[in-house]
């Protein structure tokens, strides 16, 4: 009987210790792809996630409690984000997320946070169904991005108006919200701008081999091909169009924004353009800092996706400070009420739908290496 009562004890003194620890830590979970196909955004994501949270924690954390993460692979497939945001919330008691990276994971995600009213803020993820479904507004999911309507028609712009091109192909992945619809916006505003779509074709997610695509691409002779897609499979085309004579101007989205798309495709996207949420190369003193502190915890220059978790971190951790409160429900009104909100990416303030209004910026492939050519404003 005292064994009985010695253990017992022992359990209900471990539950007090765990609780006393809860009550003085503030949990945040990371989903991100840290494996599989585009495994360089997670890895950068979680790069500035993590730089985030150390010089917070560094500062006494926030509402003065330690900041303690738990980090998941969801591998670039939505089932893994869908199985990972569930065992964030409901074994590892998470009530505060950044993630996923990309639009096909991060949708199973929003609606998972939207239903179990758990507050998220994806880096990356720019399909606008992420935070609003069937017109209706998850009010639980923001993001620290811009959104595909806005990226697509700032590369037709460009094209349009910098480029002074009227013709154009467009190849996507028929299976990726994200590829899918940036396509669609690229080629609504490029038809409203004057030009002509000559080619509109899909492909799957898994093809390799383009050359029946590329082939309708060479016929038509567009001035442009606008390949929406991220860097691994905008590699593969690339390289394919350019063995088959085709010499468009290669356009693209935020998705090309890898080293390892120089790579895969070598010189193929030499004189390419896309749209990105930050360039190094801007002077802005945020962003300067920023490079600083990342290269010498790194020793590598940040990508846009290192840029946006950082941001993505800040901008949840600023919400917590103005609450006052780890609430998701206060945390919540918190970020709804952000604005001017100053990040390396630019200022925060949000849209009733939870969309940031801010810039992008457009980069240039000049000798292998991004070049920062302009700023589009909203």
């Amino acid at each position: 009987m005292r064994r009985v009562t010695i253990i017992v004890a022992a359990i209900l003194s471990a539950i007090a210790i765990w609780g006393q620890a809860e009550g003085q830590t503030v949990k945040i979970g990371l989903i991100a792809p840290l494996t599989g196909d585009v495994k360089t955004f997670g890895e950068s994501i979680k790069n500035g996630f993590e730089l985030a949270i150390s010089e917070a924690n560094a500062k006494g954390g926030v509402l003065g409690k330690k900041i303690v993460t738990v980090i998941a692979d969801d591998k670039n497939d939505p089932t893994e984000a869908s199985n990972a945001a569930i065992k964030l919330i409901n074994q590892d008691r998470v009530k505060l997320i950044v993630g996923s990276c990309t639009s096909k994971c991060t949708i199973p995600v929003s609606d998972i946070c939207q239903s179990q009213r758990v507050v998220m803020v994806t880096p990356s993820a720019t399909n606008p169904k992420v935070t609003v479904a069937d017109g209706k507004r998850k009010d639980f999911v923001f993001r620290a991005c811009f959104i595909d309507p806005f990226q697509g028609s700032v590369m037709a712009k460009f094209a349009a108006r910098t480029l002074k091109k009227k013709t154009a192909a467009v190849l996507y992945d028929v299976g990726n919200d994200y590829t899918k619809g940036l396509a669609e916006f690229f080629r609504d505003a490029f038809i409203k701008q004057g030009g002509k779509v000559l080619v509109y074709e899909s492909y799957s997610k898994d093809d390799v081999d383009f050359s029946a695509l590329l082939t309708k691409v060479r016929s038509a002779n567009p001035e442009v091909l606008f390949l929406p897609d991220y860097y691994n499979k905008v590699g593969l085309i690339a390289k394919q169009a350019r063995e088959r004579g085709i010499k468009s101007v290669l356009l693209g989205g935020d998705g090309w924004d890898s080293p390892d798309l120089f790579k895969i495709a070598g010189g193929a996207v030499e004189g390419g353009f896309f749209s990105n949420h930050y360039s190094p190369q801007d002077p802005r003193p945020e962003v300067q800092n920023f490079i600083k502190k990342y290269r010498a915890r790194f020793g590598s220059t940040p990508d846009a996706l290192a840029t946006l978790g950082y941001d993505a971190t800040l901008i949840l951790l600023s919400a917590i400070e103005r609450a006052k409160s780890d609430d998701p429900q206060k945390v919540r009104e918190s970020l709804a009420q952000t604005k001017d909100l100053r990040v390396v990416s630019g200022k925060i303030t949000y849209d009733r739908d939870g969309n940031p209004i801010k810039s992008a910026a457009i980069i240039g492939i000049v000798g292998g290496r991004q070049q920062y050519k302009s700023t589009i404003n909203p």
